[in-house]
């Protein structure tokens, strides 16, 4: 009798044990950039956040530097559960989630503020919204800066100059587009594989924010950086529709909240790391160069009459022009 009470005690130790064990959640996220990195450290902010308000219950480990892949690649894993959550910039989803197209327009931000009142209010949670069908749950926007072209031979200092080179760009159509309304060649490719090909020639330049370009170490090879600041795409922070579909509507709640949380903290160093890459990059010797951004945001109509054909795009671009 005493054993058979002893024997369900311990089974019934074990049983809560393992119950215990099995709430406890471990969620994995990608990122390209390097450890240090203002969208990287973002997300581990969020994992503390996270984890503070379950108890330590539900843990988010980061994945940095490429780990599990290019974003194009990291996506299709993120829709099919293989990663939980992803930070991508907003142009590797722009043939799968319409909506993003539109921000990625060249020139369309007025500055960084008007960015962000655009999707912090209801343009931008409409735009997340929109990502659920395709597998994804859109979270939180974080900012990208503003990107500018750099070059490893010839400088960039009119709108000429770009006329045959060869430009790395995202795995996006409208950013093939742009280019090609530059008058470049543009050369999609991850990433990764952006400082080998500006070191052999593959490639002439590419263009990206300054912490990019300071981190990634392009400024070693292409030494001439020109402000054109053609773009302010955000950085957008998804979750696998899978992985969000397990968790218990208190545990949603927990990691949307997180994520918006996370914003502040990303954009308080993003500003910090953008200063610092920059102050960088000039002590390197760049030659940083400042056009006349009107020449080349004039080429750009070609661009908008082919992506924006739409009566809920035109619509959206409108929206987003409006907000003061």
């Amino acid at each position: 009798m005493n054993f058979a009470k002893t024997l369900g005690l311990a089974f019934g130790i074990a049983l809560g044990a393992t119950a215990l064990h099995a709430q406890e959640i471990t969620l994995r996220s990608a990122d390209i950039h390097p450890d240090g990195y203002p969208t990287v450290e973002a997300v581990k902010y969020m994992g503390d956040l996270v984890s503070q308000r379950t108890k330590g219950r539900i843990k988010i480990q980061v994945m940095n530097n490429s780990m599990l892949g290019g974003e194009k690649d990291t996506i299709e894993q993120t829709r099919f559960g293989v990663i939980d959550l992803n930070r991508v910039n907003a142009a590797p989803f722009n043939n799968l989630v319409p909506q993003t197209t539109v921000l990625g327009l060249p020139f369309l931000f007025r500055s960084t503020d008007h960015m962000h009142k655009v999707v912090d209010g209801p343009i931008g949670d409409e735009i997340l919204a929109a990502f659920e069908p395709h597998g994804l749950i859109g979270l939180a926007y974080y900012d990208s800066g503003a990107r500018s072209f750099y070059t490893t031979k010839k400088p960039i200092q009119k709108l000429a100059d770009l006329k045959g080179m060869k430009i790395r760009v995202q795995q996006s159509d409208l950013w093939i587009a742009m280019m090609q309304a530059f008058g470049a060649n543009p050369t999609p490719m991850p990433m990764g594989e952006v400082y080998s090909s500006l070191e052999t020639g593959v490639v002439d330049g590419a263009e990206n924010n300054w912490p990019s370009y300071e981190s990634a170490r392009h400024y070693e090879i292409a030494k001439n950086y020109t402000l054109t600041e053609h773009s302010l795409n955000p950085e957008i922070l998804v979750m696998s529709k899978i992985s969000w579909d397990k968790l218990t509507p208190d545990d949603q709640k927990v990691i949307r909240q997180a994520a918006k949380d996370s914003v502040v903290k990303m954009r308080e160093l993003w500003v910090a790391r953008e200063k610092s890459a920059e102050a960088k990059v000039r002590a390197s010797g760049v030659n940083v160069i400042s056009v006349n951004k009107e020449e080349f945001s004039a080429a750009m109509k070609p661009v908008y009459d082919k992506f924006v054909t739409d009566a809920k795009q035109k619509a959206l671009l409108e929206q987003i022009q409006a907000v003061k």
